[in-house]
């Protein structure tokens, strides 16, 4: 029998895709989560064999932040990550972050099925439709790596804003946090970018991941 725990925000998601694995013979929805906090919990609760992670979930609690989390405490639990997006952008931190999967949540019921026993199997689920995606990704970043490490150059509140931003709070969120103005937060976040040299929020998310700067 599958273990599996669902963790998705919208609670029709999570009784509707309850509804389509209990009725599987090998496969049981053991406990489902509403953020990234609930899911790690969850995880740690039932060892399940798959969680189903949604991508975006509330500031701070984001899928992208739980997965490399779960994936480093729970190794023995495969993720499988479940989106509305078919986010290029996405599909390659995830996997990097230790996800074994990357479904959408519009994909055919029998899909989801087999992409579960898939991971579940130790194999790893792209849809179809982002597999050419992740090709070129990785023949992008095949070979790249700095050998300097930028982090100590962060200034105390680049230092402070930079974990805030990778847990999806705005800018006037930060702002209020931190009692500065918008438009201080929207300059350190450019500076921050730019001296860790990262293009993307999902770049800075994992970096962040690797230098441990996200509790939860």
């Amino acid at each position: 029998m599958i273990k599996l725990v669902i963790a998705d925000d919208h609670a029709v998601v999570r009784s509707g895709f309850s509804m389509i694995l209990n009725y599987q013979s090998d496969m049981e929805v053991v406990a489902t989560a509403a953020d990234g906090i609930e899911a790690y919990a969850m995880v740690g609760k039932h060892q399940p064999d798959v969680l189903l992670l949604d991508l975006s979930m509330p500031p701070g609690e984001s899928g992208l932040i739980a997965t490399g989390k779960i994936s480093e405490d729970y190794p023995d639990t495969k993720i499988l990550i479940l989106t509305m997006y078919d986010d290029e952008e996405y599909l390659f931190h995830v996997l990097k972050n230790g996800a074994s999967g990357y479904i959408l949540k519009n994909a055919p019921d029998e899909e989801l099925v087999s992409a579960i026993r898939t991971v579940y199997s130790g194999g790893t689920y792209i849809h179809p439709k982002m597999a050419t995606s992740l090709v070129k990704e990785f023949v992008k970043n095949d070979g790249v790596a700095g050998t300097d490490d930028p982090f100590k150059i962060l200034s105390k509140r680049e230092l402070e804003i930079l974990p805030l931003v990778a847990k999806g709070y705005g800018n006037k969120e930060i702002a209020e946090k931190l009692f500065i103005s918008v438009k201080t937060v929207e300059a350190h976040k450019a500076k921050i970018m730019e001296k860790l040299s990262l293009k993307s929020r999902p770049e800075l998310v994992e970096y962040a991941l690797k230098k441990k700067l996200l509790n939860f």
